[in-house]
């Protein structure tokens, strides 16, 4: 099992990473990716607090990817913000995406699908068949997120993502313990989506490791 997209109290969360990591993993994760909220600003101290935790999150039996969520970043930052985020140790780079809940730049979805330096386009909205291809040539996941408002176009988005042959996850998007899934609720999400149960354990299944490994 597998979260790629969560949040601390190193921004906006309620947790300690460190608290996180203890009940994902007695949800039964295996990876989890940190992902505070981050811009120019931040960057390399979130990174930098984060990867102190990996050994903490190897006891618990947790491959802990230390990264961020390039959050509200203008369009054209976005590859150099990425890039950045990498050179700090970041594993893992999660956009924030043209969600319809808050006021994203129009281009972000596509700046982060054209970047290889992003893992990760979270809650994009309305993405569109443009932003899904580049999606699939640069190893973009798109997410499918349990997040309450969020997750409103996660139909259109795992629709648009599947016919052009994305990379599809499910995350969270936790900020608080409750917003944390069993294996249950992170199946309703993919179903919730339009998605078969077939098409949902492949996509729960994913291989992280492998994934990652592919991009450098």
């Amino acid at each position: 099992m597998y979260d790629l997209h969560t949040h601390t109290v190193l921004t906006d969360g309620d947790m300690l990473p460190a608290e996180l990591v203890r009940r994902l993993a007695f949800l039964g994760y295996t990876h989890v990716g940190i992902t505070d909220h981050a811009d120019a600003t931040n960057v390399e101290e979130l990174i930098s607090a984060t990867k102190k935790l990996v050994p903490l999150a190897k006891d618990y039996g947790v491959t802990l990817l230390p990264g961020v969520e390039l959050t509200h970043v203008p369009p054209g930052m976005i590859p150099k913000m990425a890039r950045e985020a990498k050179k700090c140790g970041a594993e893992i780079v999660v956009v924030h995406g043209e969600t319809v809940l808050e006021p994203v730049a129009p281009g972000t979805n596509l700046a982060a699908c054209g970047c290889r330096d992003v893992d990760v386009l979270a809650h994009p909205g309305f993405l569109t068949e443009e932003e899904a291809a580049l999606a699939c040539s640069n190893d973009v996941a798109i997410e499918l997120t349990s997040r309450c408002g969020h997750n409103r176009t996660n139909g259109h988005v795992a629709a648009v993502a599947l016919e052009s042959g994305c990379v599809l996850v499910i995350d969270s998007d936790a900020h608080s313990p409750g917003d944390l899934m069993d294996a249950r609720a992170r199946k309703v999400v993919g179903m919730g989506a339009g998605l078969s149960s077939a098409q949902c354990e492949r996509i729960l299944s994913f291989n992280i490791e492998e994934f990652l490994f592919r991009k450098k």
